[in-house]
Order: C-alpha cells, then sequence, then structure tokens
C-alpha cells in the first residue's frame, strides 16, 4: 500500500488472452511491469486488469484461504491439535499474536494490492466497452467490498463490542494509489464506515452483475456476502433477504452427499486433479496445477494429500461433535492422525460461498425475527431439514441453538467459528469473546510507514 503502484500485467493478459480465444499466445512482449498511466488506455486492458484482480483475492494471503485457516486458529479449543513449525500459526494457536507476525503482515498486504487492483479497474472504467462496463465494474466492487469486510472483522473490532462507530476499523481506499503523498498516509475508519463501504459496493455489484458469470463473481456471489455481512451486523432482516435471494435464483443445488461439495480427493500417491465449481458453489477460488493456492490444504492436509500436516483434527473431538448416523462424521480421514477431507486435493477448488451457508442464514434469520410470514416462505425448520437431510438426519426442533449448532457441523473448519463467537458473544475457552486477543494486530511495518495509523488495544 505504500509503494509506487506499477501495475503488473503479464499474467494477466495471458491469462484473459487465454480464456477468451487463445489467438497468438506467443506474442507476449517480455516485460515485467507496466506504468499505471500506460496500462489501461483500452477495454481489453481493463478487463485484464480484472483478471489480475482476481489473481490478487486468490492470494493464499486472502482468498486462498490463510484468513480463514488463522481464524479458525485463534477460535480452536480442542478441535485442532497444531504439530506446525511456523512460529506465525504457533502464536494464532496460543491467541499471542505478535504485532510483527509475517503471516499477519501479508494478509493486510495482499488484501490492499487486491482493494488498489480493484481500484484501478474502477478508476479506468470509462475505458470499458458499453456491453461489458457494468459487469466489469460489478466484478472489481464485489472484490474491493468482500475485502474490506474481511479485514474489518479481523483487524477491526467487533461490529457488536461497543460503538462500531468510534472503534477504529481499517483504512478506506477508494482510488488508485499511484504517488505517494501526504494524502497517502490514510488514517483508520471507523468500523461502521467500513461495513458501509463494504455493503455499499457489494449492493451496486449485485445490481450490475449478471446472474450467470462463468465461475467469476455473479450478482448471487454478492447477494452471498451481503447475506453474511448483515448477519455480523445483526441486520436479520436484510441478512435473510439476501440469503433468500441466492437461494431462490434456482443457480444452485446442495450437492446429493456432504462431501461430494467440496473438491474429490486423489487416490493415494496420485496428485490431486483441477475441477470446476459444484452447483454447490456460489464463490469459489480456482485453484489449477499452475495457478491459484489452496491454503487449506497447506496445512489441513497430510502429506499424502500434498499438505504438511501440521493441523491435525482431534478424534475425540470428532466423536464427540457428530453423531455416527451423521454422514458428515465421514469427511474425515485416517493418515496416522485425523484431517478434514473438505481439502484433500491440494489442486481444489477453494470454496467462499457455499448454498448450505445460505440455507443456514435464512433459517436464523426466521428464528431471530419470528416474522408472520417467513423470510421465503419457508420455516427455519424446513431450512435446517434441508442440511440436515443431506446429512442422513431429520431436525425436529428449529430452535436458535439447534441452528447455531448445525452451522458447526457444517461449516467447520471453513473459517467461520471465531467470527461466529463474536457475534453470538461466545467466548473462546476461558477467552471472552470481545478480548483484545482476538483481534489481529496492526503490521508493525504498517505503524512504522504510516504515520496516521494507530495500533489496536492490547499491541
Amino acid at each position: 500500500m505504500k509503494n509506487t503502484y506499477k501495475y503488473t500485467l503479464l499474467f494477466a493478459s495471458a491469462v484473459l488472452s487465454v480464456a477468451s480465444s487463445c489467438k497468438k499466445a506467443l506474442e507476449i512482449s517480455p516485460v515485467n511491469t507496466i506504468e499505471q498511466s500506460n496500462a489501461l488506455r483500452t477495454s481489453k486492458d481493463v478487463e485484464a486488469a480484472l483478471v489480475g484482480s482476481y489473481s490478487a483475492l486468490g492470494s493464499r494471503n486472502l482468498y486462498g484461504g490463510r484468513p480463514f485457516l488463522m481464524a479458525d486458529f485463534l477460535a480452536n479449543t480442542d478441535a485442532i491439535e497444531w504439530y506446525g513449525t511456523y512460529a506465525e500459526l504457533t502464536q494464532t494457536i496460543n491467541k499471542s499474536l505478535l504485532k510483527t507476525n509475517t503471516f499477519v503482515n501479508n494478509i493486510w498486504a495482499d488484501s490492499y494490492t487486491a482493494i488498489n487492483d480493484a481500484n484501478n479497474v474502477l478508476a479506468a472504467i470509462d475505458k470499458v466497452d458499453a456491453a461489458k462496463k457494468n459487469k466489469v465494474e460489478g466484478e472489481a466492487k464485489f472484490i474491493r467490498g468482500s475485502v474490506y469486510f474481511d479485514l474489518v472483522r479481523l483487524f477491526g473490532k467487533a461490529y457488536n463490542d461497543g460503538s462500531p462507530s468510534t472503534n477504529p476499523g481499517v483504512p478506506i481506499v477508494l482510488s488508485p494509489t499511484i504517488n505517494i503523498t501526504d494524502g497517502s498516509y490514510v488514517s483508520r475508519a471507523n468500523v461502521a464506515a467500513v461495513y458501509t463501504q463494504a455493503i455499499a459496493d457489494l449492493t451496486d455489484a449485485e445490481a450490475k452483475l449478471p446472474a450467470t458469470n462463468g465461475f467469476f463473481a455473479t450478482k448471487f456471489a454478492a447477494a452471498g456476502m451481503l447475506a453474511r455481512i448483515y448477519l455480523q451486523m445483526g441486520n436479520y432482516a436484510a441478512a435473510g433477504a439476501a440469503a433468500n435471494r441466492v437461494i431462490t435464483s434456482g443457480n444452485y443445488n446442495l450437492i446429493n452427499t456432504f462431501i461430494a461439495a467440496f473438491p474429490k480427493m486423489p487416490e493415494p500417491g496420485n496428485s490431486g486433479q483441477p475441477a470446476d465449481n459444484t452447483k454447490e458453489d456460489v464463490f469459489a477460488i480456482q485453484v489449477r496445477t499452475l495457478t491459484g493456492f489452496n491454503a487449506y490444504n497447506e496445512f489441513y492436509a497430510s502429506s499424502t494429500y500434498g499438505g504438511r500436516g501440521d493441523a491435525v483434527i482431534s478424534k475425540n473431538w470428532i466423536e464427540r461433535t457428530y453423531s455416527t448416523d451423521d454422514d458428515r462424521i465421514n469427511a474425515f480421514y485416517d493418515d496416522g492422525d485425523m484431517f478434514t477431507s473438505k481439502f484433500g486435493n491440494q489442486y481444489g477448488n477453494v470454496p467462499i460461498i457455499r448454498l448450505a451457508e445460505m440455507y443456514l442464514i435464512r433459517a436464523e434469520c426466521n428464528v431471530r425475527l419470528a416474522p408472520a410470514t417467513p423470510i421465503g416462505g419457508q420455516t427455519p425448520l424446513q431450512d435446517l431439514d434441508v442440511i440436515r437431510n443431506r446429512a442422513g438426519l431429520t431436525a425436529t426442533t428449529a430452535t436458535l441453538t439447534d441452528i447455531l449448532t448445525e452451522r458447526k457441523l457444517e461449516l467447520a473448519f471453513e473459517g467461520f467459528a471465531l467470527h461466529d463467537a463474536k457475534r453470538t458473544q461466545t467466548n473462546i475457552g476461558s477467552i471472552p469473546w470481545n478480548a483484545n486477543q482476538l483481534v489481529f494486530p496492526i503490521p508493525q511495518i504498517e505503524i512504522d510507514a504510516n504515520k496516521n495509523i494507530v495500533q489496536n488495544p492490547g499491541y
């Protein structure tokens, strides 16, 4: 965020060229970077830059998985047994993050890289052909709004912790950083302002994006992210309505078996193979043998399946958490230790928004609001049954406790545990849900570089 911006176009242009026509694949000038003022002159330039924005979003330090993995580690009490040697992740497991933690630093830096990439696209949006303009703008705003949401819930206090209008969030930057001036030293906006910006971006994205868009963001991906944001805020009417828009779109459906909702694990000794999104994926980060990175696999998978095998799932926790007739108990594998099967394919796409989450959001919102007519016309019990039936179970009641328990069973190890604990004010073991140590520190390198940035309490 503090370096003079040079837009790297080589990879993005190559990907866009292959995706569109595969013409003249070898006719690429051998340059490393292009000055921003010269880079985005035509519609094709901006479209290539948008592909680069997706590449930044899919970084291992962003939607490739590490922020969600670290959130799970901070929320862990007895589910994950950590055997890794990375000091930064040991700090996370121990709830003792340092302001020099390089994993935290990289999440901050890569997030603002993705935001700056999106800002460059938006600054040049008038160069885009009229027929594509709304789609390109919507995709860039989906990226920017989503990243701001995840930044503020990691680096700021929870929305329900004190006053979001005074608690510091993260800097809001809405134009490309090209040259470093006094204006480059941006202060932290308050938590409420960052949520407002994320909602504005994603609302505009939903309005402008198409219903189908290959594996890129769609209007329903934006609606799904809005459902998640509103739920985190406690705005249950808006959350339920957004989730309902995804469910009733007709674009998605639950896969017949739970584990089939995730990339298929290879046979032992064989490398994984890339696969398309499933019909349950509302949005997923694409991983291929040469591009993309599944950071969940990096730590949650055994070495047999491409991972480090550092994050073992407690067998006692599995047996205590899942009933024997719950099909989800089979979504773990024994490779000397127990591991989650969700991320056993190192080339598997990283699921960001699944349809199952939308059913659980709608059910929770209907329970909390108890409207005369349920959002979507389905009762919480009916929505809960959709999820439980897939797991081979039947729901008999749909209390708030039932639904929150189902979220833990269905969404385990997908990055939800910390944020659910905060919004429901549930302590992490003996640690209060709103403890300073459950908020990421602002990287010390950013404090040193930006005279207007203040550190979080406790660091």
